[in-house]
């Protein structure tokens, strides 16, 4: 069976489950509010105008960039109110501080976290939030909307029936190759702003099988796999088709980072239409607040580590 995510030109096969995480999970009344609690408590500032947002990496800060025309120092914040991470509005100069952990029971805010919320195209042509466990059928289409609690480097691959590994994101098509992600800044995939309906979903052919996509979420790029212009010069010169399969040594670390405990929390989420904070936050590199929706799957690292890896199976019958 093949995998065809519309957006990457693979085949896609289906039903969203999360892939149970090795080991006994340890207490998690409070992952959830671990989570939350490092976004903002207000709304961003509405942009006036639109704003693609970059996934490219920030470049090291300099004196120049912390000085003004009159010596002083300055950061301009990326709108998110008394949010965790302040950044221009191009990505240039990262600042960060320590996220308010109020709870004395909170899972550490400063372990990795990743949200995920499925999304399914309806009648309408609306994202609506769907169950996991659902069995989808040839013509459904889905996308899956991630948020993470700091900035870092997000790899996505896939994997056929346990076959080879091959990375679909970051995708020299998609963001100029650059897959470095904001705190609390969601991110699709594939994304609801491209240019054709056709790219906007992974969309379900008539074959079944079993398809399993590892997110990989890191402080630091991983090494081995080419990423902005090495990635885009790679698809260019490789005249068609551009899979990029990780090496041996990277496979192994990722293999590696699964068997690590994760601990999580889900919620629910069903019939619910992909809000207009969302869209904006998405489109536009907005952060979300702590009042916006919450991902229906929450996972955090058991321990101050600098990656996190889990899988989603997606199952088509």
């Amino acid at each position: 069976m093949r995998l065809i995510a519309v957006l990457f030109g693979l085949l896609c096969a289906s039903a969203l489950v999360i892939n149970a995480v090795p080991a006994a999970l340890q207490d998690q009344e409070d992952v959830r509010g671990a989570f939350i609690t490092s976004r903002p408590k207000e709304k961003p500032a509405t942009a006036s105008t639109a704003s693609k947002p970059t996934h490219r990496r920030p470049r090291p800060v300099s004196n120049n960039d912390n000085k003004n025309s009159s010596g002083n120092s300055t950061v301009t914040s990326k709108n998110t109110n008394s949010g965790a991470t302040s950044k221009n509005t191009n990505s240039a100069v990262v600042k960060t501080t320590k996220p308010d952990t109020k709870s004395p029971n909170a899972v550490n805010a400063q372990r990795l976290g990743l949200g995920l919320t499925l999304f399914m195209r309806d009648a309408n042509g609306l994202a609506v939030r769907t169950d996991p466990a659902r069995s989808f059928q040839k013509g459904d289409r889905v996308r899956v909307l991630l948020e993470t609690n700091t900035d870092g480097y997000l790899y996505i691959f896939n994997t056929t029936n346990d076959g080879p590994a091959v990375m679909i994101y970051p995708s020299a098509d998609l963001d100029e190759a650059g897959n470095y992600i904001q705190s609390h800044v969601p991110f699709e995939i594939p994304s609801s702003v491209a240019a054709e309906e056709r790219l906007r979903w992974f969309a379900f052919d008539e074959v079944p099988g079993n398809e399993r996509l590892f997110f990989v979420f890191t402080k630091e790029p991983l090494k081995g796999l080419p990423i902005e212009d090495e990635l885009i010069s790679l698809c260019r010169d490789s005249k068609g088709s551009c899979p990029v399969k990780p090496t041996a040594d990277v496979w192994a670390q990722v293999e590696n980072e699964l068997k690590q405990p994760l601990q999580s929390d889900a919620t629910a989420q069903t019939g619910q239409t992909q809000t207009p904070a969302e869209q904006q936050a998405t489109s536009r590199g907005l952060g979300l607040a702590k009042d916006d929706p919450q991902p229906a799957l929450i996972m955090m690292a058991s321990s101050k580590t600098s990656r996190l890896v889990t899988t989603l199976d997606l199952i088509h019958k």
